[in-house]
């Protein structure tokens, strides 16, 4: 009977020292706004959150590279503003010297001007980012990633840009200059040619630049809409609900206080009210 006694006890113990640890486990939960303290608590959960997480480390990359490629377009968008003016400015020029009312003498201050445009293009052509790195890369056109399975260039390469029919922009604006400091109506008709191509190819990369500021817009929107969504599933299978918790803790620590008092009494009785 003694033995029965004492066994019942020992299980007591253990059933309260079960529920202390439970209390406690709740009260850490709560304070530390977490459900899992552990892998082997949920290991299911616990998988979930570290893909999760990883997912949110390469989309704070990708968001960052947006970030970046926006602002290399926007610096783009500005240079080939001032491409296409330089451009027409220098047709316009041409087109000048070409007539016959134009004397020698504004021929050559046409022909200067001229050389002041190619000189102007070649250091658009050489612009640099806030990292010191060309917004025309110099050889083949940066490319930067977006999404686990998404990567372009922005912007495109140099020689995309200011080289058309294989030549630079600022070569066949020398080559006017020349043309009109010569006297030839012949080349500046040539040239004028090649101007009018030039504007149209600069135009069409102004465009195509415009298409990839609209698209990276894009992309940023679905990245921090995903974002949003991925932080309220982590949320969801790893923060502790409090609401839930606290209620969890209250029942807990009435079932402790219970179990304590009723194991108090029953510890309080002697070995002879017991065998009664």
């Amino acid at each position: 009977m003694i033995n029965a006694v004492g066994n019942r006890m020992t299980r007591e113990i253990a059933r309260q020292q079960k529920l202390a640890d439970a209390l406690e486990r709740t009260q850490i939960q709560i304070s530390g706004g977490k459900k899992l303290l552990r892998m082997s608590d949920d290991p299911v959960a616990a998988r979930r959150i570290a893909t999760i997480g990883t997912t949110q480390a390469s989309m704070t990359a990708w968001s960052a590279n947006v970030n970046a490629a926006d602002a290399l377009v926007s610096q783009a968008d500005g240079v080939m503003k001032s491409v296409s003016n330089l451009m027409t400015r220098a047709r316009e020029l041409t087109l000048s010297a070409a007539s016959d009312t134009t004397n020698p003498a504004d021929r050559a201050t046409i022909a200067a001007e001229l050389g002041t445009i190619a000189d102007e293009l070649d250091a658009l052509a050489a612009t640099r980012d806030s990292n010191g790195e060309p917004v025309f890369a110099t050889g083949t056109a940066r490319v930067m990633r977006f999404d686990s399975d998404l990567s372009f260039a922005p912007v495109p390469s140099a020689a995309d840009v200011f080289v058309v029919g294989g030549n630079s922009l600022s070569t066949g604006i020398r080559d006017a200059a020349a043309a009109v400091a010569a006297g030839d109506k012949a080349m500046m008709g040539t040239s004028i040619t090649a101007l009018g191509t030039a504007i149209s190819h600069a135009a069409d990369k102004h465009a195509e630049i415009g298409l990839s500021g609209g698209r990276l817009d894009r992309i940023g929107d679905g990245l921090a809409a995903r974002g949003i969504t991925l932080k309220d599933e982590r949320s969801t299978v790893e923060d502790t609900d409090l609401d839930v918790a606290i209620a969890e803790l209250k029942a807990q620590d009435l079932t402790l206080q219970a179990a304590q008092a009723a194991f108090a009494k029953i510890n309080r009785q002697t070995l002879f009210d017991i065998l009664n």
